[in-house]
């Protein structure tokens, strides 16, 4: 990682802390993604970045709060990605569905499967991290709650507990995902089976739960 410039024995300005906090977090997260979590160590992430360990803790104490404050970069990202493309929309049930859809674009990407599969597996065998994970989650995935709860509102979705509803949607779209990452090729170079695959599992949720709006 390079130093940012700064004056002899000064301290970095705001700008330069911060492009310095946004390698440390790059670098932390290419290493669990690559190793795991639990393979991985604080003194491995400063090698990865070409720093001592000390840069690395005076701003994490430690691995988890490090792997917090990666998370929490990536679910400020993804909320606001699926908040944006809500607001895009003309009604709450569209918008319900164009934040549905950013849900796959950015859930299916390699970058994203790859971080995410490697916390969920380690977290099947680590309870600590299991709740932390579903805490993650829980956080993620308020905007798609947000829009599932103004559909409702609005009578174009059956009522229940909006984070339930929510839950079958992403059930759905999950399933999306999963035949994304398995597929030959990165998404993108022919959008036609992504969109017919989203379609499907859209229609299924709005014939399921819909009210016909």
């Amino acid at each position: 990682m390079e130093a940012a410039a700064r004056k002899p024995g000064g301290r970095p300005t705001r700008e330069q802390a911060a492009a310095i906090d946004a390698q440390v977090l790059d670098g932390a997260r290419s290493v669990f993604c690559r190793k795991g979590v639990a393979n991985s160590s604080v003194e491995e992430i400063a090698l990865e970045l070409g720093v001592s360990k000390h840069t690395v803790y005076r701003r994490y104490p430690n691995k988890a709060a490090l792997l917090d404050a990666v998370v929490a970069r990536d679910i400020g990202r993804f909320r606001q990605s699926l908040s944006s493309a809500a607001a895009e929309a003309e009604g709450p049930l569209e918008a319900l569905r164009r934040a549905a859809l950013r849900y796959v674009e950015i859930g299916s990407s390699r970058d994203y499967a790859a971080f995410y599969l490697s916390v969920s597996a380690e977290a099947a065998l680590s309870p600590a991290l299991r709740a932390r994970l579903a805490a993650w989650s829980g956080e993620a995935l308020a905007p798609l709650v947000e829009a599932t709860a103004a559909a409702q509102a609005a009578g174009a979705l059956h009522l229940g507990d909006p984070a339930g509803v929510c839950g079958v949607l992403v059930d759905l779209l999950e399933g999306v995902n999963n035949r994304i990452r398995l597929g030959d090729g990165p998404l993108g170079e022919d959008p036609s089976p992504f969109q017919r695959l989203f379609d499907e599992r859209w229609a299924v949720f709005t014939a399921a739960l819909g009210r016909g709006h």
